[in-house]
């Protein structure tokens, strides 16, 4: 086989340009900028292309797939050749189908927790050494790839991500893949970009239970109403309900009751042992037996960047997590300050996705960080000319959040004297983005706290 990437940088199609290659595929790509990890990736693996830009001598009549992606526009050359070509045009999420439509296709959909409950599922199953293929948006431990596709593995777990597929295929990632067991962990406004009102957001969920073949498995957060509606509406499934099960915490440390027994834990939050529990029905699914289940997932640390611990010292700790929507913020918050309830949290989050720099979006965010005893805000002007967005001020921003002890910074350098003006005896530092506080060093800042 023979494909073709245009805008191969991507975090999951350079992934995925290297499965096809170990595959045993000849693999060609291109984009106009390939950055670090994935320039570093490619390269190892002989595949990033020689000069950046687009070359429609890159289309050929022998390639059997282009597979385009997001970042590709409906102009570009290389695509507009492939048209003229009748060469077949596929999203990732599309290819991945093709890839998997012979295997049982499991797929973790919602609009949080996805990364972690398919973390979970991964690990267990490697965990008792079952073989199967993957795709996943975050960096694992014992995982060398977030992308693997096989000829024999008879199982293919995949985080589905709601966004947008491809310029050419405009519809949410997750109504291309049929899962077989499906997974829906929650439904909360977001990318008000592409889904302008919440209406059309939940509708997309609607949509990929109703593609889903008769008597396929969706299983679904019953504490979640809209999410229940969704499972109620698809009566074509079987239906399996989960909720978070009875859980204390002992000496900073969450632990599971299950029939009688404990079992500790090395992740922590009520949204996790939500998730777990998710994780847990969908491993039942794969012949998973709960006994197995629970001993495999107390090694379990978690994904890269979801409360993921940067430092730790006799009375303080930092911790980072990819939070960026109100839902993920303020689950976040509330599992951070469950941690350690003697001490005071200062919970720092940056607004850099589109929705959250979006004035009409702003006031989802409401409470979010109530669980803190201090918040801090975080936006950078940059960002907002980058993502073509009127200016925020910082009295917008802290009404939006209504929090009674909120500071708000626009510079770095703001941020970091302020972060550095606390005593951090008794006080842990949680620090949520999607992006980078601006290239914050916080290892720095961790050094610091500890």
């Amino acid at each position: 086989m023979k494909v073709h990437f245009i805008a191969m940088g991507g975090s999951i199609m350079h992934q995925l340009a290297i499965a096809l290659h170990q595959k045993g595929y000849q693999v060609t790509g291109s984009d106009d900028e390939i950055y670090n990890p994935a320039r570093a990736n490619l390269e190892k693996h002989g595949l990033l292309p020689t000069t950046e830009g687009w070359n429609i001598k890159n289309i050929t009549p022998d390639l059997e797939a282009v597979i385009l992606g997001m970042h590709a526009r409906n102009d570009n050359p290389e695509l507009l050749e492939a048209q003229k070509l009748n060469i077949p045009i596929y999203s990732y999420p599309a290819y991945i189908y093709e890839q998997s439509k012979d295997k049982k296709r499991v797929v973790i959909a919602g609009s949080h927790g996805k990364t972690t409950i398919t973390a979970m599922i991964m690990h267990v199953l490697r965990y008792w050494q079952r073989d199967f293929d993957y795709l996943v948006g975050a960096s694992l431990e014992g995982f060398d790839s977030s992308v693997k596709i096989t000829k024999d593995a008879p199982i293919m777990i995949i985080e589905g991500d709601e966004y947008l597929s491809s310029p050419l295929h405009r519809h949410p990632k997750i109504h291309y893949y049929f899962p077989n067991i499906a997974l829906l962990s929650g439904i909360a406004w977001d990318h008000i970009n592409v889904f302008p009102t919440f209406d059309n957001y939940v509708e997309q969920f609607h949509i990929f239970a109703n593609k889903m073949e008769e008597e396929s498995v969706l299983i679904y957060n019953r504490e979640d109403k809209l999410v229940e509606d969704v499972a109620n509406k698809a009566t074509h499934l079987q239906k399996k309900a989960y909720q978070t099960p009875t859980f204390h915490v002992r000496n900073a440390q969450f632990v599971l009751q299950h029939e009688g027994e404990d079992f500790p834990l090395q992740i922590f939050g009520r949204h996790n042992l939500q998730n777990m529990e998710g994780a847990r029905l969908i491993c039942s699914e794969l012949d998973i037996r709960t006994k197995d289940f629970f001993e495999a997932i107390q090694s379990f640390k978690g994904a890269a960047r979801r409360l993921e611990l940067v430092a730790e010292g006799e009375h303080s700790s930092v911790y980072r997590d990819f939070a960026h929507a109100p839902s993920k913020v303020e689950a976040t918050t509330h599992a951070m300050n469950q941690l350690h309830e003697e001490r005071e949290l200062i919970a720092c989050f940056e607004l850099h996705t589109y929705s959250s720099l979006n004035r009409d979006f702003l006031p989802q965010y409401k409470g979010t960080l109530k669980a803190a005893k201090h918040a801090v805000v975080f936006f950078n002007d940059h960002t907002f000319a980058i993502k073509k967005l009127p200016k925020l001020s910082k009295k917008e921003v802290s009404e939006a959040f209504g929090h009674p002890n909120l500071q708000v910074f626009t510079t770095k350098n703001e941020l970091i004297a302020y972060l550095k003006s606390i005593n951090y005896t008794d006080k842990d530092l949680l620090l949520m983005s999607s992006g980078t506080f601006d290239q914050l060093n916080l290892q720095e800042i961790a050094n610091f706290v500890v």
